[in-house]
């Protein structure tokens, strides 16, 4: 998609969290005058027949209100602090199972093996990857609070009932949610249902209770007040199905316009209309729905389809209809479908290219031609997969022998790889005495045979292997303990620094670790700066580096450095900033820390110059192309590959 769509959308998926908070703010209120209805009937007789707008302003009137307020949002935050542990916590409470990295089941490994493609393809972190084991409709999900601590899920059903090139759109359906914004959002509406539906929840309670022991009162002929507590039960049990209702409308209003955004994203990743088409075709003969999770209901707006089944779908349902889906991808798409899998079994040869299952399938899975892999402008394709782009991806991986893959989804296969990385280059004896040093973490020791296993395939390998391997790694390395993550950042700070020197790449290593391992690694970062006048130094010492990286001499790299610098100083009086002459470690850290806090709107223009920069003089190495990965994970934007790079 267009650069302009893909910084637009985040900026709308702020706009959106706005928009559910107001939802939800209007529903809180419109519950709690109705409970202020009932009490307002029941209590009459005690306040003098005040009118309801003079009662609502009494004390009786004003404690109704509060405490159904403060029911509401507690409900909402004891939910959203259990919904603090992210996506892991969201896949475990629908009881999904973590995928066995080891494991030889064809239909999990190509589950695996079409996620890393499509991850590497549209320069996004891998996920972890769960199983919904006894969910045999078709479905999946991703939830989590930022793309660096996202998992997926899919049902059994989607791994067992679709072919590939289904599965693919299914999961360039989800990775839309991820680049769009719209995982945060998602598990933000789970807590806030929770609160809209407390009320009727504690009506279903109290009917329950009041029932009981009405007929325990009046077989020993005594009535001490349970008809009005029914009363009451019965009424906060009604106005719990408006609650519902509300959080339904709530629920359709914001994911209903996303959903179809992610069906067309999903044929752009893929180049392939009939495999996201294939896949709705199935959920409407099998359906999606839910039937070993409670949660049903709670996660039916972050699916891929329903997952439960309501009255009013259309003007209630998270998604469009399914025919409606299926039509708005490609027209006439639906007709053609009937035709070819009408006569399908439900298991519809989804091992038909089982052959293929454990290793990439090469161009071919994304079928078709895109609209070209190399833009004028590199933000332009971010967050898209182009045929280049995803060849290079399914290229890369089936370079990867299998036992090495397998060594990098282990936390100790992946710790051992930072360590290779880290001394691929230097003498056997060199390497030997950096990783001699003690450590507590048992997984963190240095691994000589492990590390003799991975160094091969590094050695052999282009330098454009190292930042995708390391890629694959991230979600065992985020399987670390909190004291573990802390422990590996530091002890790869001081390798790093062992040599009193740090490369590109090294610098590249450790911000990248430190990013992606901290703990607050899943928070958004807020907006701070909304103009490049409070960040022109910051800029400055930026563009020094590339333009250095880009250019021969320091005459031309000033040359360049001031025709970038320009377009982001443009009317500003007094602002000629100079060329740096060197950038330590720490002011780039702490430059690209504070270039993240700028709109999200304002933060492409600033990786199209450092592209600009490098690619000056015609070709971009892999250490500039490992520059500039560095750069735009730290500004949050997912980076293609260039013309020029080893990769491309």
């Amino acid at each position: 998609m267009a650069k302009k769509g893909f910084f637009e959308r985040q900026a709308n998926a702020k706009r959106n969290t706005a928009l559910l908070v107001f939802l939800f703010a209007i529903a809180v209120t419109l519950i709690a005058l109705a409970v202020c209805v009932v009490g307002y009937f029941v209590t009459r007789s005690e306040t003098t027949s005040l009118p309801f707008h003079q009662w609502l302003m009494s004390y009786h009137g004003l404690m109704t209100a509060t405490v159904v307020v403060l029911l509401i949002t507690g409900a909402s935050a004891i939910r959203w602090i259990d919904l603090a542990g992210g996506g892991d916590r969201v896949a475990n409470m629908v009881g999904a199972r973590l995928l066995d990295p080891s494991s030889q089941d064809s239909d999990e490994r190509r589950y695996r093996n079409v996620v890393e493609e499509m991850a590497i393809a549209s320069g996004v972190p891998v996920p972890q990857l769960y199983v919904m084991d006894h969910e045999t409709g078709i479905n999946a999900f991703v939830a989590g609070y930022s793309p660096n601590e996202a998992v997926m899920v899919v049902t059994h059903g989607a791994l067992t009932q679709l072919s590939r090139d289904e599965l693919q759109g299914v999961i360039g359906h989800e990775f839309s949610h991820i680049l769009n914004g719209d995982m945060r959002i998602n598990v933000r509406l789970i807590a806030l249902l929770a609160g809209i539906l407390a009320i009727g929840q504690i009506g279903t309670f109290l009917l329950h209770s009041a029932s009981g022991r009405t007929h325990v009162s009046s077989s020993r002929g005594r009535n001490n007040g349970q008809g009005v507590i029914l009363i009451v039960a019965l009424a906060l049990t009604v106005i719990g199905y408006v609650g519902v209702f509300f959080g339904r409308l709530i629920q359709a209003a914001v994911s209903r316009e996303r959903e179809r955004l992610a069906d067309a994203s999903s044929v752009q990743f893929t180049r392939n209309p009939e495999g996201i088409g294939g896949a709705l075709y199935k959920i409407g003969l099998t359906s999606g729905y839910f039937q070993s999770t409670s949660h049903a209901s709670d996660m039916n707006h972050m699916c891929f389809g329903e997952t439960t089944k309501m009255a009013f779908s259309r003007l209630l349902g998270s998604h469009p209809p399914i025919d409606e889906r299926i039509e708005a991808i490609q027209p006439g798409l639906i007709t053609r479908l009937r035709s070819r899998l009408r006569d399908q079994p439900a298991e519809y040869q989804a091992s038909q290219d089982a052959g293929q299952a454990d290793t990439p399938r090469g161009a071919s899975g994304f079928s078709g031609t895109g609209t070209g892999d190399h833009p004028s402008s590199i933000t332009a394709s971010a967050g898209t997969v182009t045929p280049g782009t995803e060849q290079y991806a399914s290229q890369l991986l089936a370079h990867l022998p299998a036992n090495i893959r397998e060594l990098l989804y282990t936390r100790a296969g992946a710790v051992q790889l930072v360590y290779a990385l880290l001394t691929r280059d230097l003498p056997q004896a060199t390497a030997d005495g950096m990783l001699s040093f003690p450590e507590d973490h048992v997984v963190l020791r240095p691994r000589p045979d492990l590390v003799g296993k991975i160094m091969p395939t590094l050695l052999r390998e282009s330098d454009a292997i190292r930042l995708p391997a390391l890629e694959l790694a991230m979600p065992a390395l985020r399987k670390l303990d909190p004291d573990e993550r802390l422990a590996l950042v530091k002890r790869v700070a001081e390798l790093v620094q062992a040599d009193s020197r740090v490369t590109l790449f090294e610098f590249a290593l450790y911000s990248f670790l430190k990013r992606h391992l901290a703990s607050d690694a899943g928070r958004v970062v807020p907006v701070r700066y909304r103009n490049y006048k409070a960040v022109e130094t910051d800029l400055s010492l930026l563009f020094s580096l590339m333009a250095r990286a880009g250019t021969s001499n320091d005459q031309e790299a000033k040359q360049l450095h001031q025709q970038v610098i320009a377009s982001f100083i443009r009317g500003q009086r007094g602002s000629s900033p100079v060329l740096f002459p060197r950038a330590t470690v720490a002011s780039l850290s702490n430059s690209l820390k504070r270039l993240n806090q700028l709109s999200p709107l304002l933060k492409p223009a600033v990786l199209d110059a450092c592209a600009q920069c490098v690619q000056h003089d015609g070709q971009v190495e892999a250490r500039e192309y490992e520059l500039l990965r560095l750069v735009a994970d730290q500004l949050d934007i997912p980076l293609p590959l260039l013309r020029g790079t080893p990769a491309a």
